[in-house]
């Protein structure tokens, strides 16, 4: 977290003390957080608000494992917990990008996580090992056979990204 950042201390059942912030001066940002969830139609709560700001802050997939090094004193069961809120209230989509472990990136404002309308190439840099979501490069149509009914897709092109291509 940002050192700029000003804290305010309060209790979150099931996490024990967590700090929920208000950027240095700008009470709109944290309104913009809690309004991002409650048009999801999903309750602010610290714990929330923490995750929802930690997914804005990156420009990149995240995996669980990561949320729980850039967030200091969580709880990793609430953290799955929230992943899977934010998930099923399709503010964050799953991406199994073959590292071993799931990433999870932030969804556009109108997506609906509707397969195929919403699905897009994800791009994993074997180099940082990041996972890019590239939302205009969508999945292009694939033909089934008869009786089979797709339901998602996930395609990750991997090589090396823009930021470390030499």
């Amino acid at each position: 977290m940002n050192q700029d950042t000003h804290f305010r201390e309060c209790s979150v059942p099931a996490v024990g003390r967590v700090f929920v912030y208000l950027l240095q001066g700008n009470q709109h940002m944290n309104d913009q957080l809690e309004h991002q969830l409650e048009r999801r139609k999903i309750k602010p709560t610290a714990m929330r608000l923490l995750v929802l700001d930690f997914f804005q802050q990156n420009d990149h997939a995240i995996s669980l494992k990561d949320l729980e090094n850039g967030l200091e004193s969580t709880d990793r069961v609430t953290l799955f917990r929230t992943l899977k809120t934010f998930e099923e209230h399709k503010i964050i989509h799953s991406i199994d990008d073959g590292s071993g472990a799931v990433k999870y990136a932030m969804c556009g404002d109108n997506c609906e996580c509707d397969y195929p309308k919403d699905a897009h190439v994800h791009f994993h840099c074997r180099v940082c090992n990041e996972t890019q979501c590239l939302p205009k490069v969508k999945v292009p149509p694939i033909a089934l056979p008869v009786n089979y009914l797709a339901e998602e897709a996930n395609v990750v092109v991997k090589g090396v990204c823009a930021k470390c291509k030499p």
